[in-house]
């Protein structure tokens, strides 16, 4: 399907090169006339229109190179949004962003902490609550919209300080999440560099050091368990996978691997070889958006809705990843080139982690009448990236499986945002005591899945499938369904129950939720190929997780659901724009509100075989306990896409078994052997 990466010019969907990020900024800063307080939020690749790369796979014709920059310069007060051509070295495109902000860059984030940090007004607050102002820590949330104060311009750059104590004068090294500074509220204008206003609503506490506890999580703050064994993973004849480039080909799949400032890790061109058929699924997946909504009233915190890839950005704040503790076994990375404040390029090192990994049993059967068993291991291939957006670390995983089907996964960890109880509080259902004297808010994560497909083909539509069950008889239920034989039953028995499939023909009829009652499930399909044996449309299932995907409980009308209306519903579609790629509108930060899906699918389009695109929610609701505290084991949300017709059997049928891998037999033997003579 696609032309690999050895290919004279490598692929049009190569993120830029570090000198291509540094030329980009160039070119537009002298010909737009930037100041030189001028800052770079974004430079990255300008994915190419889907209908130029389909030329380029089609006979070559390579696409125009071109960077797509988003820059705020300081001096003017003016966001700027330009693509530039790379061939030419010259701006194509330039316009300034009248809705919204781009999100905030780490520079910013830096220098909220250091303005806040040296505000009197911030001082004399820390004071009040007891503690030492020079071991205050500001992390900068972003501003939102309805909470912006009345009386500052929602037209200035604006962040929303709130701060923590970093231990105190005995014990630097303390935690500072344990310690959060509640009421204080301080405004920063990001241009000005100064703090606008300062709102404190009072202390809860009146001495945060003493009256509170600290909880450590640090390896050198806590005693270890010691009846642990290593436990390695090898692969001495190397992986199954083989990479070129930015392309990995494993167990018949082929995956391209991007990466950008926003979304991080993004998939291209997914395909499987069926039997050197190479079919489509999916043009590209990513993760556009995420918003962490808060659910207590309190004032201190019904504020709180961060959008963490259009306020802050999911590439830009990811991990180096380290071998042993963020991937085990046998790895493959990639680096992240991106750009810092100045245009500069930055290189995240090990950004991106390729591995496999057992996954414990794929198939078996044991026939008793011959005694012969048949069991295959399953190993699926991991591709991942993990992000640290302030207190959360989210880590981001695609897994592909030898029996066709693909896995979206976000594993959930890091420190709960924590706030205090008041001396006569006690836990109310909008926030859950985890200690004494400190709470943690109710709130959602929505992970917001892009999922462009293209199965066997660029058209495609989408079934929603409901188990249903069958009444007794033509007026309802029967209490004596045998008493009479010459009775006409459409079910006799009371066991008939059925799937009804319902097609999606506009995009009105699919903005739906989740049923785990129904067994709801929805289906992607090709009307246009047919299942050999089956004579089915071949097509892919989009099944949920473990039913823990939550409705997203904010009203209509709040501040929270007029930015984030996608989060109303866990599953849209809509027929492919090449704009549309954020489902909260392309700037949340500071915007009003009414962009992105909400907005789009009011034109109704068609989406019966059509190329569409597939947008599905993750919605955990997170009620803590204190074993979430002071470090929250990983919370796991997923949905799977599972072939549906796509396959004549199961794909899985011709993996070996291991001792067709590896002589296992040999091994056991060799290892009880050794056992025998230690004893």
């Amino acid at each position: 399907m696609s032309t690999k990466d050895s290919d004279a010019g490598g692929h049009p969907l190569d993120p830029l090169a570090p000198a291509e990020i540094e030329r980009s900024w160039d070119v537009a800063t002298e010909e737009r006339g930037l100041s030189e307080d001028a800052r770079a939020i974004e430079i990255t690749l300008a994915d190419p229109p889907k209908a130029a790369l389909r030329a380029f796979e089609d006979d070559g014709s390579r696409p125009e190179r071109r960077a797509r920059i988003v820059a705020r310069d300081k001096t003017e007060r003016a966001s700027y949004e330009g693509v530039v051509s790379l061939e030419d070295e010259a701006v194509l495109e330039w316009t300034e962003i009248e809705h919204g902000q781009p999100r905030m860059i780490g520079e910013e984030f830096v220098e909220v902490e250091q303005t806040v940090t040296t505000n009197q007004e911030f001082r004399e607050a820390v004071r009040r609550r007891g503690a030492d102002p020079d071991l205050a820590i500001v992390t900068a949330w972003s501003a939102g919209y309805d909470f912006v104060p009345e009386d500052i311009d929602r037209d200035r750059r604006l962040a929303h300080g709130i701060a923590w104590l970093q231990g105190d004068a005995d014990d630097e090294g303390a935690e500072a999440y344990n310690r959060p500074l509640s009421g204080i509220h301080a405004w920063v204008d990001l241009d000005d560099r100064e703090v606008v206003k300062l709102v404190d609503t009072g202390p809860k506490t009146e001495d945060v050091v003493r009256d509170l506890r600290t909880s450590y999580y640090r390896e050198e703050k806590r005693d270890l368990r010691e009846d642990l064994e290593p436990y390695n993973v090898i692969q001495p004849e190397g992986p199954s996978w083989e990479v070129d480039g930015h392309t990995v080909e494993w167990q018949n799949w082929h995956v391209r691997v991007g990466f950008n400032h926003r979304e991080g890790l993004v998939l291209h061109d997914v395909s499987y070889d069926d039997d050197g058929d190479e079919r489509t699924i999916l043009r590209r997946a990513s993760w556009p958006e995420v918003v962490t909504a808060y659910n207590d009233p309190d004032p201190d915190h019904d504020w709180k809705a961060p959008f963490d890839v259009g306020e802050y950005g999911l590439g830009r704040l990811a991990n180096s990843l380290t071998e042993g503790c963020d991937c085990l076994g046998y790895m493959h990375y990639w680096d992240a080139a991106l750009n810092d404040g100045d245009g500069n390029a930055q290189v995240i090192p090990n950004a991106i982690c390729l591995h496999e990994e057992d996954y414990g049993l794929l198939w078996k059967h044991y026939d008793w009448r011959v005694g012969d068993h048949e069991v295959r291991r399953n190993r699926r291939l991991v591709i991942s990236f993990i992000s640290t957006i302030g207190n959360y670390d989210f880590g981001f995983y695609w897994y592909f499986y030898q029996d066709g089907s693909v896995e979206g996964e976000v594993r959930l960890t890091g420190c709960n945002a924590t706030g205090l109880l008041g001396e006569d509080d006690r836990e109310t259902g909008y926030a859950e005591t985890i200690g004494p004297g400190h709470k943690s808010m109710l709130h959602q994560h929505v992970f917001n899945c892009r999922l462009d497909f293209e199965v066997d083909g660029p058209e495609n539509t989408v079934r929603e499938v409901n188990l249903r069950d069958v009444p007794y008889g033509p007026e309802g239920y029967d209490p004596t369904p045998h008493a009479d034989a010459d009775r006409n039953h459409l079910n006799p028995h009371g066991n008939a129950a059925y799937v009804e499939r319902a097609r999606f023909e506009r995009e009105s009829e699919a903005k739906r939720l989740t049923d785990t009652h129904a067994g709801r499930y929805w289906e992607i399909v090709n009307e246009d190929v047919r299942n050999d044996a089956t004579g089915e449309p071949v097509g892919y299932r989009l099944v949920g997780g473990d039913g823990t995907n939550t409705a997203f409980p904010m009203q209509a009308g709040s501040g929270v659901v007029k930015r984030a209306g996608f989060a109303k519903k866990h599953l849209w579609v809509t027929q492919y724009d090449d704009d549309e790629r954020y489902p909260a509108g392309e700037y949340p930060n500071q915007n009003p509100g009414g962009e992105g899906l909400p907005a789009w699918t009011e034109a109704d389009r068609s989406i019966a075989d059509e190329d569409l695109v597939v947008w599905y929610n993750l919605c955990q609701t997170h009620v803590s306990v204190p074993e979430d505290w002071p470090i929250l084991p990983a919370k796991m949300v997923s949905f799977k896409l599972q072939p549906a017709h796509f396959f004549e059997e199961n794909p899985a049928i011709d993996v070996p078994p291991e001792h067709a891998i590896k002589d296992v037999e040999k091994w056991t033997t060799d290892r009880q052997e050794s056992m025998d003579l230690d004893e």
